[in-house]
């Protein structure tokens, strides 16, 4: 493993099946009566967000927890970057308290990159998420819940998703969940593609390592995992299509839709989402469903990031079951 985890196209195949493989060990872990293994102990991690979060935040507070890290919440709000102090000057000061790892959420692409490269602060840093650019553990985790459904859970162990046809629909544009999907599985060997309204395709969608389709309809039969992205109008300046309604008619994912993939194909969805406008509530709460599978992969494939990063390299399990002399 690398020092950081930035992007999801910093990942080789090898990387990435190696946090899969982990997050499989650490899921064992979720069966036992004591949810806790003593790989952290005396290791500290801050939870630095810029940004509103619920999700991420807590799925890396309780993947820190399990593994007996101590932990620090730092939001902006309420702080004193509030206040107008600089990103160096919070990362020095996290730097004096000896913070091991520093999980960062923030608004501005870029941020945890200059974070890691600055030589501000010698702590392992995780990317939580970057203004559009990339949250490399959702894709992870993403991959985890495929693999797990489409592969198996013990046939899963060392393979990828080579083959696999994954399609992501909706607001690409704004989503940094499209941009490090499209990079993680296309190292895991799948084939992507991309569906969205014209004006919510990223100029330079070409040099992607995907398809785009404008239809729907035309691709669902041959996916493997459908997911459906939210519309993030709180980034949109603009007016990206004409109304709800025929947004949800193009690009949502209805019963009648879904009946159109393929039997063993399941639907996938980040979080949070709108239902009613990308997926209906038939859909949300069918079997072929997995998000709420996707928020306990969450934590396994933070657990695993944490371990590899900060824990060692040897086999996650074999090793805290060893006592501390």
């Amino acid at each position: 493993m690398q020092r950081h985890l930035i992007s999801a196209a910093d990942l080789t195949r090898d990387d990435a099946v190696l946090i899969l493989d982990t997050a499989e060990e650490m899921a064992r872990v979720a069966d036992r009566p004591i949810k806790k293994l003593p790989t952290l102990r005396g290791r500290t991690v801050v939870n630095l967000f810029f940004e509103d979060s619920t999700r991420t935040r807590i799925s890396f507070e309780a993947a820190e927890k399990r593994l007996s890290a101590d932990v620090i919440n730092f939001t902006a709000k309420g702080s004193s970057v509030s206040k107008g102090e600089s990103l160096k000057d919070t990362a020095q000061t996290l730097e004096a308290m000896g913070v091991d790892a520093v999980v960062i959420r923030h608004g501005a692409s870029g941020a945890p990159y200059r974070l890691a490269t600055s030589g501000w602060i010698d702590a392992h840093v995780i990317n939580a998420g970057d203004g559009t650019h990339q949250h490399p553990t959702q894709a992870l985790l993403d991959a985890f819940t495929m693999r797990r459904r489409l592969v198996g859970r013990d046939a899963g162990i060392g393979r990828d998703l080579d083959g696999r046809r994954i399609t992501i629909v909706g607001d690409v544009l704004h989503s940094r969940v499209a941009r490090s999907n499209v990079d993680l599985l296309h190292t895991l060997g799948a084939e992507v593609t991309l569906v969205a309204p014209p004006t919510l395709v990223p100029v330079g969608v070409e040099t992607w390592p995907c398809e785009v389709s404008y239809d729907l309809d035309a691709v669902l039969p041959k996916s493997d995992a459908v997911m459906m992205l939210r519309v993030q109008r709180e980034r949109m300046n603009a007016a990206f299509f004409p109304t709800e309604r025929e947004y949800s008619r193009r690009y949502g994912l209805d019963g009648d839709r879904m009946a159109r993939m393929p039997e063993h194909a399941i639907v996938m969805h980040p979080g949070p989402m709108v239902r009613g406008m990308e997926i209906t509530a038939e859909v949300a709460d069918s079997d072929r469903c997995t998000v709420v599978e996707q928020v306990a992969n969450g934590v396994s494939i933070r657990m695993a990031v944490l371990y590899l990063l900060l824990g060692g390299n040897e086999p996650a399990v074999t090793h805290t079951r060893t006592e501390e002399k």
